[in-house]
């Protein structure tokens, strides 16, 4: 028999089906296989829990993982997000259900930022729960799209519901912004995006490169880890995120309280007659002395603000006190 490959369509479609199919398995799916077989996940990490798998869900149907990739590059440009990536941070990921394959959580697109380690940038859940329901009420010139389905709007909320500290110019006019059990679950998967430091190395170094605009090693500490909230002209967000910008503890000329709030963190402050519910999240864990004094150095210079500086000896002297 004749290989009459210009003649017999139906040799040619099964020949090339057979091709297909041969590369697919040596290509894709034997080397996926092989990976998946010996790719242990990261000493010090953790499996979802139920409320973050539910989470997760939620962050594939919504299509959060369409403008945020969760991979890290090995270069200068990504050291804000965290350290490189490495297999083992996907080892536990799994397919959600029999019908459904493992989530493509690496991405392919930054519209917004990486997300693999944003629960050590930005672990306030209050944060996330404003974001979610109108991200420019926290960050003025956000592109993100507001996801206020999430939300419930209560005139009474009930004992235990969640209730969303929305800024007054982005509140709804009547009742109050609770969030749903699905907003819930998807802060909850957000807030378990933090990289397990390598074996033998160590901390995720955010604040190791410079983003775009900074020019001191205190300003790329702040913008990675606290204009977020505290805004990036320092003036916070009204009602829910205290200012630096002439704020009573950041200009006093004793910078140690100042230090100690960095380190170890503060919740249910009052300041200059405002009670803030939000948590100041603690950076004693991921920011080394010499950060920490830069970062103060920078609140305690930038927007008119005028105090003494600190060094990191400042910095070692307080964190050896411990806290709160």
């Amino acid at each position: 028999m004749s290989l009459n490959f210009h003649e017999n369509h139906r040799l040619l479609y099964g020949a090339a089906l057979a091709t297909f199919v041969a590369l697919t398995v040596v290509i894709a799916i034997v080397p996926a296989r092989w990976v998946q077989e010996h790719t242990e996940p990261l000493s010090g990490s953790r499996a979802l829990t139920e409320q973050e798998r539910r989470g997760l869900a939620i962050y594939v149907a919504e299509g959060c993982l369409y403008c945020h990739t969760q991979q890290v590059r090995p270069l200068p440009v990504d050291k804000p997000f965290g350290r490189p990536s490495a297999p083992g941070d996907y080892a536990r990921l799994r397919p959600q259900d029999v019908w459904r394959m493992t989530p493509a959580l690496l991405g392919t697109e930054r519209t917004g930022p990486d997300l693999s380690n944003v629960a050590a940038r930005q672990p306030s859940d209050t944060w996330n729960y404003i974001h979610l329901y109108n991200p420019r009420a926290v960050v003025k010139g956000s592109v993100m799209q507001a996801y206020p389905w999430l939300f419930a709007i209560r005139e009474t909320p009930g004992p235990g519901e969640v209730i969303v500290p929305v800024p007054p110019d982005y509140a709804p006019r009547g009742g109050k912004v609770v969030a749903t059990q699905a907003a819930q679950d998807l802060v909850a998967y957000l807030l378990s995006l933090k990289q397990t430091p390598l074996p033998g190395g160590e901390l995720p170094e955010q604040a190791a490169g410079a983003p775009s605009g900074a020019v001191t090693p205190g300003a790329s500490v702040y913008a990675a880890h606290c204009a977020s909230c505290h805004g990036s002209n320092g003036e916070g967000v009204p009602g829910v995120f205290p200012p630096m910008k002439g704020d009573p503890v950041v200009t006093a000329a004793d910078p140690a309280r100042h230090i100690h709030i960095v380190l170890f963190g503060l919740e249910h402050a009052a300041i200059n007659g405002v009670n803030y519910a939000a948590e100041m999240p603690a950076h004693k864990d991921e920011l080394s002395d010499g950060e920490i004094a830069a970062v103060v150095d920078h609140e305690r210079t930038s927007w008119g603000n005028s105090a003494p500086t600190v060094t990191a000896a400042d910095v070692a002297r307080i964190r050896k006190q411990g806290g709160p």
